[in-house]
């Protein structure tokens, strides 16, 4: 199957006001978007492919010029893969906060002429999905064919299910969750602690004072990282291999390969990710909960829902596992909603959302297939 080659990722510019849910507001701002395939003469095979915590615009293709620029989602998007765009023109959108090109914490403040940094107010699934919905008033698309998320993405997707019913014919959920459990949220916190205690962190301010707080960001990677394997593919991949024949009997070195692989992680991480953009994604995640407005009930929270549904999850994703799929495919049918599960045994934990799981995106693949046939 093809690539869609190299791309070029567009700079759109607002300069409105965009009023976010915690009462502050974004003006003169910038979203980064790319795009793929062709939009039909009646703009109705439009795709919205949302992002997850450490991804981007980029879903696809590659940069010329640069070595492994591969799009986080290029296994899936692309001409003859599951999101084929000879069908269908797919859109990705960097979300405001991020460290990939739209505004952001490591961006200028006009309002004081200095970087944002801490300052940068919080953001949501809501303020991001409102930011998409004018991104596509501005490529002039009333009404998407589908969106599509995984992990965070997922929520998103979610949220233009209930908040822009009339905009979406489909909604694509997967390795989701209608909100974190508290382990996730403790999850969050530990790793948002090790940012934040960085002495390098300086409240946040750091880009004034010339550094990075790479140790929090190694570690706060390193935690996520364990959390989005399996268990399973921890053993297959590392076991209780050492690195060295002997051992050293020592508490600081690294001993066993499982340790390395943790470190190689967060030292790649820390070298490209904005620790202010973690803190804000991560917090994100927390507040999800479109329930909390309908009393926890989370049938009453989908009786907003227009559009069909594809939900999946899989079997060895304990971050997001499938008892969060089926409360969310449990709300669609108690409203008798048109939905689509798939609960797919695959051994890579949260991450199989990402790889290349046959099952997985022959699922897709069908899916898209029968949203293609609506547009014929």
């Amino acid at each position: 199957m093809a690539s869609v080659g190299h791309v070029q990722p567009q700079r759109l510019h607002f300069e409105a006001p965009l009023a976010l849910r915690s009462g502050a507001s974004l003006r003169d701002y910038t979203l980064m978007v790319e795009t793929y395939g062709t939009l039909n003469a009646d703009k109705s095979n439009a795709v919205l492919v949302c992002h997850a915590l450490n991804a981007s615009h980029h879903v696809a293709g590659t940069y010329e010029g640069q070595d492994k620029s591969e799009g986080w989602w290029d296994n899936l998007v692309g001409p003859g893969k599951p999101l084929d765009t000879d069908k269908f023109f797919v859109i990705g959108v960097n979300n405001l906060g991020s460290c990939f090109g739209s505004t952001g914490p490591m961006h200028i403040n006009p309002d004081t002429g200095r970087v944002y940094g801490a300052d940068f107010p919080v953001v949501t699934v809501h303020d991001w999905v409102d930011a998409q919905a004018l991104v596509l008033e501005r490529l002039g698309i009333r009404q998407l064919a589908a969106v599509l998320g995984g992990s965070l993405g997922g929520m998103q997707a979610l949220d233009w299910a209930l908040r822009y019913p009339e905009r979406l014919r489909h909604c694509i959920a997967i390795a989701t969750a209608p909100s974190l459990s508290a382990q996730n949220i403790a999850f969050n916190e530990v790793a948002r602690r090790a940012i934040i205690t960085d002495p390098d962190f300086h409240d946040g301010h750091f880009y004034a004072h010339g550094v990075v707080p790479k140790r929090g960001l190694r570690v706060a990677r390193m935690i996520g990282h364990i959390t989005y394997l399996s268990d399973d593919v921890m053993e297959q991949k590392f076991g209780r291999q050492m690195r060295a024949a002997e051992l050293g009997y020592s508490t600081q070195d690294i001993e066993f390969q499982i340790e390395s692989y943790l470190r190689y992680q967060g030292d790649k991480f820390s070298e490209y990710f904005d620790a202010n953009t973690y803190l804000l994604i991560t917090r994100a995640l927390d507040y999800f909960d479109p329930a909390r407005e309908h009393g926890g009930d989370l049938s009453r929270t989908f009786a907003a829902a227009r559009c069909k549904f594809l939900v999946a999850s899989f079997t060895t994703d304990w971050r997001f596992s499938p008892a969060r799929s089926r409360e969310i495919v449990k709300a669609l049918l108690d409203n008798k909603l048109d939905v689509s599960y798939a609960e797919i045994d695959a051994p890579h934990g949260h991450d199989a959302f990402l790889l290349d799981d046959p099952r997985y995106h022959g699922v897709l693949g069908a899916y898209f297939n029968r949203i293609a046939g609506e547009l014929a």
